[in-house]
């Protein structure tokens, strides 16, 4: 399994340990990730308000760059964001000629050129799909027998493009978990929306979707995400949402390669519970007994 690897800026930065626990975890199923050279921001949500164009052409700097380096025609992904706006302009730039065009006139000014020869997938599609789910029966070997898992699949990388899984009813992540011994977290929240930037511009309804999750999840022993975005905001508002419900509504929130490296033998400083908000005691605790 070869794949160029395309972290974003998230994975730099506030979510450091999605980006170092994903790395330790493909290597240790024998997978190669090859950085992109010189990638940059995908865009994020800001570049569409600016400009069209330029919504297309920052995801597409980077596909072409991938083309460039000709090692792999699959690029993964583990940022839920990024893989919308890269996938978003993979998928567009087949139907829409004029707009490839566009974008390729821009790219010139680098002697970059995209051709569309390279397929985005998400880190969860690889997983769920490429790896040999028996390496992580056989290392985690029931380490997290007993814990009962949530897993949240949030909003982007399940929609608009519907390539691995239901949106409406996913569950490419229930093999994973149970492959370490632990149990599906029964819930119908696994596909709704955690609010995304809403809990800074209007926190009383994102505070109200990220609520409305963590309501659920209790019984659960965790949560597990596959999007910064997510993460942040059910790690980061736990407490204010529990002191305004009036309830304990706070419960360990982990990426999901952080549980499976965890699970599968990988010391703390691979999986980086420490930079968690959320509690991880449970987690670290097994992590070390382990050891």
């Amino acid at each position: 399994m070869k794949y160029l690897y395309y972290p974003g800026c998230s994975l730099e930065g506030t979510s450091v340990e999605y980006h170092i626990s994903t790395k330790a975890l493909m290597q240790a199923m024998d997978a190669q990730l090859e950085e992109i050279e010189d990638w940059t921001c995908c865009g994020a949500t800001a570049a569409e308000s600016v400009s069209r164009l330029l919504s297309y052409v920052l995801p597409a700097r980077n596909l072409a760059l991938a083309e460039k380096m000709n090692r792999s025609k699959q690029i993964l992904v583990p940022c839920s964001a990024c893989y919308l706006n890269l996938k978003k302009t993979e998928e567009k730039i087949k139907k829409d000629k004029n707009l490839l065009g566009q974008i390729n006139m821009v790219l010139a000014e680098e002697d970059l050129v995209l051709n569309g020869d390279v397929t985005v997938r998400h880190l969860l599609d690889v997983l769920a799909n490429d790896v040999d789910i028996k390496k992580i029966k056989l290392a985690a070997q029931q380490k997290m027998s007993g814990l009962s898992i949530a897993p949240y699949y949030g909003c982007q990388c399940l929609r608009p493009f519907n390539v691995f899984d239901d949106p409406e009813d996913p569950h490419s992540m229930d093999a994973l978990i149970r492959a370490t011994g632990a149990q599906i977290f029964e819930w119908d929240m696994g596909g709704q929306c955690c609010g995304a930037s809403n809990t800074s511009t209007k926190p009383e309804a994102g505070l109200a979707l990220v609520g409305k999750i963590l309501q659920a999840a209790k019984g659960a022993d965790a949560i597990l995400t596959v999007c910064p975005m997510c993460q942040m905001n059910l790690e980061g508002y736990q407490k204010k949402i529990s002191q305004q419900q009036g309830k304990n509504l706070e419960i360990p929130v982990l990426f999901l390669p952080q549980f499976l490296g965890l699970a599968m033998g990988k010391k703390q400083e691979d999986t980086r519970l420490d930079l968690n908000l959320s509690h991880t005691g449970v987690f670290a605790k097994r992590a070390v007994l382990y050891e």
